[in-house]
């Protein structure tokens, strides 16, 4: 018999699940947790301890609830987050790029059409790390932030913002006009990604699996910066070209170490 999901979003998985709990406890309307498995079952400890309710069953229940999915012996019930305004994500860049309240230098990553969940999920986790600003996509034609994307970001996708734009040139130029240098991730650029200067407000846009950079979304770029690869060497996953080109940036901006970024 089909197991009624209430309408609401669900999430699964260990770190996911703890982010939502780390961030906004009210957000957690019930979890389901496997009679199984020690992590899952400190997570419920952790939740009934903080008053939200909790339910047990095997593993059977938790495939029905989240079918095809590696769920951890975890699945949630949480209310639904709403869209980051691409308005107050442009406010926050003004008031880094200013230097407000010793807020440091804007720092966002730009994906165009990346299409996978498990790659978008990877790019939110490496830019929450490397304490981005926000991870920016077009609406359409691109992977959306699913239960999926969530569990593959390790709660990154609650740390960070990951903010949906009907056009993705038209958002390029608004961060331009705003101060930020925008700079394209191309294997055929000329310029080794640790030459060119990735310090101050500064976004970094990386294309497609397969397709790279759309013609206008290249048009947009201030430059173009290559991640240099050993001869006959195989092009590098999107999520593991995002997180060597957020680290790159990270290293510029803090050459004497400094400790690590703080959290978005």
């Amino acid at each position: 018999m089909p197991v009624p999901i209430p309408p609401a979003e669900l999430l699964y998985g260990v770190h996911s699940v703890e982010a939502v709990l780390e961030e906004d406890p009210s957000a957690v309307r019930e979890v389901w947790i496997a009679a199984r498995g020690a992590r899952a079952a400190r997570l419920g400890e952790r939740m009934e301890a903080a008053g939200l309710a909790v339910r047990r069953g095997g593993r059977p229940l938790l495939d029905r609830l989240a079918p095809g999915a590696r769920h951890q012996g975890v699945v949630a019930r949480v209310r639904r987050r709403p869209p980051t305004d691409w308005a107050s994500v442009l406010s926050a860049v003004e008031t880094a790029r200013r230097g407000e309240a010793g807020e440091e230098a804007p720092l966002l990553l730009v994906l165009d059409r990346v299409q996978d969940p498990r790659n978008l999920g990877a790019c939110v986790r490496s830019a929450a790390a490397a304490g981005a600003a926000a991870v920016v996509a077009p609406r359409h034609g691109a992977a959306g932030v699913t239960a999926a994307v969530r569990r593959t970001a390790a709660g990154g996708a609650e740390r960070v913002p990951v903010v949906e734009v009907p056009n993705l040139a038209r958002a390029l130029r608004d961060l331009a006009e705003r101060g930020v240098t925008v700079v394209g991730a191309d294997p055929e650029a000329p310029e080794p990604a640790w030459d060119a200067d990735l310090t101050g407000p500064l976004a970094l846009v990386l294309g497609a699996e397969g397709a790279g950079l759309r013609r206008l979304t290249r048009e947009r770029c201030d430059r173009l910066a290559a991640i240099p690869m050993t001869a006959g060497g195989a092009s590098l996953n999107v999520s593991v070209a995002a997180g060597i080109l957020l680290y790159e940036a990270l290293r510029q901006r803090r050459p004497h170490g400094g400790g690590p970024p703080p959290a978005p």
